[in-house]
């Protein structure tokens, strides 16, 4: 298949690879902050192929992992309203809030409904006047101009019972939240509570819509490289390559190794219509508390589709367990809020495996398709099991797939 089999070529994989082992001379550590490149890094056997001086860590890229608990009981409060129909997609049914989830609230008679787009909330809403029809917008640049687009065409149809809950997070406000050392706003998480990185792997479907431009601040503000990279494994290794010359060199910059789809000043169209419906404001981020300049909500003129300015509910009591950062919630034990700043890896948790599972995972990085708990459940080995869960251990490469699986199935290995 044009522009994917390419970059999948096992040969080509041979030679970044052997690239990056020779420039590579002292220890870096850089973050994927997309969610979709930590499978594919899992799925392609990424991590054991590279030198030991080269670390990744996953970052905040998941944006059903970053919703807050509060934010996550609003909805379920709403959606246990008489008359509401609430659409959202598939990955945020299971995410548990505190004191239960979607999934337990349409269990409970809660009308919940998946969807794969907000445009397919609105013959709901047509068909169904009497209802309102309430569509959950969780997701980063990539997911708002739809869901923006979405209220534009609800208006154009004159469909007075739809509204939008708009939960949407910005990407560079939260990379700045994790590399600020001491960031100007409650709570002080410390730079992430003290990861310190080289370089960090720019989402590629994110920077398609906002550009590779909207990173410059990452050199410029806190001398840390960004390469864009695609999700294939040849565009991962192409970017890795690039932040490991630029850590060697000492000459950090922003690097599009993704340039058949990513342009520097984004997609217009896309942003002008997210901006026309939305405005910036502060968002609550699982892990990161509340980051200023990082969400979405509706602008003034749209206030009538605000689910939370039509509906004022009591979700009760956000549940404040002991977690390592004050104010973050999270159930008890579980560290997906230092997964998502990058600070421990899945099975440095003591629940991951354990008692947190994709079957009853108790935090939200092991529900989403693109959390770094269900990568490591799902293509990880057992070696942190096998001692002690990692607790206290030398961290170790991990992660199914050789070179050698590589030439048998076309650089894709097959699990």
């Amino acid at each position: 298949m044009k522009y994917i089999d390419e970059f999948r070529d096992p040969e080509l994989a041979r030679q970044l690879l052997a690239d990056i082992r020779v420039r590579s001379k002292r220890p870096v550590r850089f973050m994927e902050f997309c969610g979709g490149h930590t499978h594919a890094i899992f799925r392609h056997g990424l991590r054991q192929m590279l030198p030991p001086t080269v670390e990744l860590r996953s970052g905040p890229g998941c944006p059903v992992c970053v919703t807050a608990h509060a934010d996550l009981d609003r909805a379920v409060a709403l959606a246990m309203l008489p008359g509401v129909i609430l659409v959202t997609f598939g990955d945020m049914l299971k995410v548990p809030g505190s004191h239960g989830s979607l999934q337990t609230a349409r269990a409970a008679g809660a009308d919940v409904r998946i969807v794969y787009s907000a445009l397919d909330a609105l013959p709901i809403a047509r068909d169904q006047p009497e209802r309102a029809v309430i569509f959950l917008g969780v997701g980063f640049e990539t997911t708002a101009p739809t869901v923006a687009a979405s209220v534009l065409e609800a208006e154009a149809r004159g469909l007075g019972n739809y509204y939008v809950l708009s939960l949407h997070k910005l990407t560079p406000p939260a990379t700045r939240a994790i590399l600020d050392p001491h960031p100007p706003y409650s709570p002080p998480i410390g730079g992430a509570g003290g990861v310190r990185l080289a370089g960090i792997i720019g989402p590629g479907h994110v920077t398609t819509v906002i550009g590779s431009q909207a990173w410059e601040f990452l050199p410029r503000d806190y001398g840390v490289s960004c390469a864009v990279a695609g999700f294939e494994p040849l565009d991962i290794l192409q970017a890795v390559a690039a932040l490991v010359e630029m850590a060697e060199t000492g000459r950090p910059a922003v690097v599009n190794a993704y340039s058949r789809s990513v342009r520097p000043e984004g997609n217009r169209t896309a942003l002008d219509v997210m901006y026309r419906v939305f405005e910036v404001s502060e968002a609550e981020w699982r892990g990161l508390g509340h980051v200023p300049a990082s969400g979405l909500r509706l602008r003034p003129e749209y206030a009538r589709f605000d689910a939370a300015l039509a509906y004022s509910v009591d979700p009760g009591p956000t549940y404040l367990l002991p977690a390592p950062v004050p104010g973050a919630s999270e159930h008890g034990g579980c560290r997906c809020g230092d997964v998502l700043r990058g600070t421990v890896e899945p099975p440095n948790c003591p629940l991951f495996r354990r008692v947190c599972t994709p079957a009853r995972p108790v935090g939200p990085c092991m529900v989403s398709a693109e959390g770094a708990c269900a990568a490591w459940y799902r293509y990880g080995t057992t070696d942190w099991e096998r001692n002690g869960n990692g607790l206290g251990k030398e961290r170790k490469r991990i992660g199914k797939g050789t070179e050698a699986d590589w030439e048998r199935n076309g650089c894709l290995t097959e699990w």
